[in-house]
């Protein structure tokens, strides 16, 4: 583990190394960022983004609501939730509304954990998502498929007998069905204690459903890590137990609207969601 103790990696213990930075294949962190308007991608994710916005003409939208939708929901959990933990898993190539700014812009002495398993991700976030000095961030580099280390690392920063808000917004999907992604989140959700939060944003794949559809293909043909979109009953299965807050689970778009974060009228394509821990 590196001296610094704001950077945080799972170190020798690590199953396994990041994915190669190849810039020849495009990834799905580097394609998000270049339908964010970002600038840290290459000619492979570009050209495979705009081949899956051929198909869906609507996913830029939809994917710049979804930031959105993080952005309001971590000022609700930080604000009229209370929370004062984040742990942010698949946190992509930094952006504008980051799961620190936002928390900390409302309590500053908020601890955010990010995680992610790219080196396009680690070679920025050390640099770019840092704390106020009242607060603590962290990054580590570990995969969503192993939550134990996940959950060891983070103890490092975060305090598992208070509340934890669990963001895994836009990432389930690049977990597929054989990895067994109910079971990875049920494990996270069991280390959390009573009074925290589970927020999930999902692509959908019966909303527009023709085209999210082809989306995927279009993304699949051309990126190793392949994307799967899922029904609202599925999505739904990621919540088992726990207590929705209203409006429950609708569009990324959808959910408490709030001038701040606003992006635009079009509805978004991501079921999203959050929930309590009882």
């Amino acid at each position: 583990m590196t001296d610094d103790p704001w950077f945080r990696t799972t170190g020798a213990e690590r199953p396994s190394a990041p994915p190669a930075f190849d810039t020849e294949v495009a990834h799905i962190a580097r394609v998000q960022d270049y339908w964010l308007g970002g600038k840290d991608h290459f000619r492979a994710d570009r050209e495979a983004g705009d081949e899956a916005v051929k198909a869906f003409p609507g996913l830029v939208a939809s994917v710049r609501n979804t930031r959105a939708f993080l952005a309001r929901a971590v000022s609700h959990l930080a604000g009229e939730a209370g929370i004062r933990q984040f742990l942010d898993i698949g946190t992509g190539i930094p952006a504008a509304d980051n799961t620190h700014e936002v928390a900390q812009s409302i309590a500053p002495e908020s601890r955010i954990v990010y995680t992610d398993h790219d080196p396009a991700v680690l070679a920025h976030a050390r640099a770019l998502l840092t704390s106020r000095p009242e607060g603590a961030t962290a990054y580590l580099d570990a995969d969503l498929r192993d939550p134990e280390k996940i959950l060891a690392e983070a103890a490092e920063t975060l305090d598992f007998s208070r509340p934890v808000a669990l963001m895994l917004v836009a990432v389930l999907h690049c977990i597929p069905d054989q990895d067994d992604p109910y079971g990875i989140v049920a494990r996270l959700v069991e280390a959390m204690p009573p009074g925290s939060h589970l927020v999930v944003s999902h692509p959908a794949s019966d909303l527009r459903a023709d085209q999210m559809g082809a989306m995927a293909k279009s993304l699949n043909r051309v990126m190793a890590q392949k994307v799967t979109p899922r029904s609202f009953e599925d999505v739904s299965r990621f919540f088992a137990g726990l207590e929705l807050i209203e409006p429950g689970i609708v569009r990324a778009s959808e959910w408490r609207p709030d001038p701040r974060f606003d992006v635009g009228t079009m509805t978004s394509t991501m079921w999203s969601g959050i929930a309590r821990v009882p």
